[in-house]
């Protein structure tokens, strides 16, 4: 595991990059902890990147009629969202900032988190993007059709934000057939690799935290700013 902090003039950031596989539901006391303190002004704000076993975790929008094979773990999340899948392969994002110095805005949250996963990206040479009515990070797999190459479920609680995004690496796609990814059943799931890209977790956490300061300049935008 790496560590490092970061300080600027809206407090001081812990950037955590483990580089073994963390239990979801570890990571999700871990994650609940955490949030508190941050409330309570006793924590650093944090972002922190891994990988977990394979598990399916449901949102609270979560249908059951979505989840058509269990044959892993599933685990209630307490994020937005529906069903999805996390494992090996899988390279996650937890954010955790204190949105009470942030301005207050989950949309601009989002939107900045769906604005860092694509720059990044796109810098591992993959265009993506957001598309209307249909939660994720989408592009172009290799037979032509739109595909999520990555997924956002945020949960905010008292102004303090928890859970964040995933980005397909070079996991098992054929994991995710045991669900209704997110409720979106007329489109497919693909990677980095399925794409033809490899690369390593530790090289997509540097480009990843290379772009960190545009997506702090995302959240400390004016209010009025156009998105």
């Amino acid at each position: 595991m790496v560590k490092i902090s970061s300080c600027g003039d809206a407090g001081c950031i812990e950037y955590r990059c483990e580089s073994d596989q963390v239990p979801y539901r570890d990571a999700l006391a871990a994650m609940d902890e955490r949030n508190r303190a941050i409330g309570q002004g006793t924590a650093q704000e944090l972002v922190w990147l891994l990988d977990h076993p394979p598990v399916y975790t449901a949102g609270t929008s979560a249908a059951a009629a979505e989840m058509l094979d269990p044959r892993f773990e599933v685990v209630e999340a307490g994020r937005g969202g529906r069903y999805t899948y996390h494992g090996p392969g899988q390279r996650i994002g937890y954010v955790l900032f204190d949105l009470k110095t942030r301005g207050r805005d989950i949309r601009r949250f989002v939107h900045a988190l769906e604005g860092w996963v694509i720059d990044t990206l796109g810098d591992v040479g993959v265009e993506s993007w957001r598309a209307e009515g249909r939660i994720g990070i989408w592009t172009r797999d290799i037979d032509g059709s739109e595909a999520k190459i990555g997924a956002i479920g945020v949960r905010v609680r008292r102004w303090v934000t928890m859970h964040g995004f995933s980005v397909n690496l070079a996991p098992d796609l054929s994991h995710f057939s045991g669900i209704v990814p997110c409720g979106i059943a007329e489109y497919g799931v693909t990677s980095l690799e399925r794409l033809g890209i490899t690369l390593a977790p530790e090289a997509w956490d540097e480009a990843l935290l290379a772009r960190a300061g545009d997506f702090l300049a995302a959240l400390e935008a004016n209010c009025g700013d156009k998105l």
